[in-house]
């Protein structure tokens, strides 16, 4: 009998969360981001469930030319572009369009001859990553039309504190002072900027965490924000046990009982993707109720408190995010974010869709 873990996605709540991104897009059109493996969901499941979205963008190439195998034929974005001459060959001939962000990528295209490209240039308006220094935009686009090897050009940037107090009015007014009178399409808003910051919509917007019914903001939750999530890690209980005060849990004993308490072991560990960090009272589900964990996360195996649930023994469902508890809420207790945990998913674990 197979281990009980399991990841559930709903692929209908892929399209409510597209939805969402659509009514805050003002029509602009829409690059479902599906980077990192569809940010751990499955490149091939959110190509499918986001079929409605005007494009995919993400960072390999490998998965761009995934989609057009799988017969994707609307437009394509490599976000960090690309990284060899030799990839602009594939680029060309299979019709993607490429972020191009600092000199080296220029110099690559002076170099190398062959079909025009969608471009995106992007400049760095305050992220200090990837980007042109926006005084350069002028510049760079005479570079690029000298190349020719230009098709449409878009200007983009990427905003650093969209989900903070800062905001993006800082980076909005470098990027406008700086391609003021160039009429050229814009794409900025990521997912906390689109829900937020209608000003930065543009004529393509770049929802990411947002469509895996996660939210970008720490005082918002996803299902105030209207989002569903998409994936739910559930698995069971596989041993009970009571505890006596004093008795200590798990690897160097980080929690003692205070009192007699039930506990349960469930049949999941960091090895799946659990979060090895978090601590003592990160909220989990069982059958259906609030608890929370007890002790270390070991490799295959957490522990949880059955007060509460007193009925709970082996074969009891638990909920370690998803419906009906956020992965955000979960992300936080263990000090890190929703998206460090979607992306984590570990292989070993089994798939299953529903929707």
């Amino acid at each position: 009998m197979p281990r009980p873990i399991r990841a559930t996605f709903d692929l209908a709540a892929f399209a409510r969360n597209l939805g969402v991104a659509r009514a805050h897009a003002g029509g602009a059109r829409v690059w479902a981001v599906t980077k990192a493996n569809a940010y751990g969901h499955g490149l091939a499941r959110a190509r499918r469930a986001l079929d409605a979205a005007d494009g995919f963008a993400l960072l390999d190439l490998d998965e761009a030319l995934r989609l057009r195998d799988a017969g994707v034929r609307k437009p394509i974005l490599l976000l960090e572009g690309f990284f060899a001459p030799a990839d602009l060959a594939p680029i060309a001939a299979h019709g993607l369009a490429v972020v191009v962000h600092s000199d080296e990528q220029l110099a690559m295209l002076e170099s190398t001859p062959g079909a025009p490209l969608d471009i995106h240039v992007k400049l760095n308006t305050g992220m200090n990553r990837l980007g042109f220094p926006p005084e350069a935009v002028r510049a760079v686009l005479a570079r690029l039309e000298a190349t020719g090897r230009v098709g449409a050009v878009t200007l983009m940037t990427h905003f650093a504190d969209a989900d903070g107090p800062p905001g993006v009015a800082e980076q909005l007014a470098r990027f406008d002072a700086a391609t003021r009178g160039l009429d050229l399409p814009r794409s900025l808003a990521n997912s906390a900027a689109l829900l937020r910051h209608p000003q930065t919509r543009g004529d393509w917007v770049r929802p990411g965490i947002m469509l895996y019914g996660c939210s970008p903001f720490a005082d918002a939750s996803a299902e105030s924000l209207g989002l569903a999530p998409v994936m739910t890690l559930a698995s069971e209980l596989i041993a009970a046990r009571l505890l006596v005060p004093g008795d200590r849990v798990g690897y160097a004993g980080t929690f003692a009982a205070d009192r007699p308490m039930r506990v349960g072991v469930v049949a999941c560990g960091y090895a799946d993707g659990y979060p090895r960090h978090a601590p003592t009272g990160t909220p989990v589900l069982v059958a259906g109720r609030r608890t929370r964990t007890v002790g270390r996360v070991s490799m295959d195996m957490i522990t949880v408190d059955l007060e509460g649930v007193p009925e709970a023994g082996v074969g009891t469902p638990v909920t370690l995010w998803g419906e009906g508890l956020s992965c955000d809420e979960v992300a936080a207790a263990a000090g890190t974010v929703s998206y460090e945990l979607l992306c984590a998913l570990a292989a070993r674990v089994p798939q299953v869709e529903r929707g």
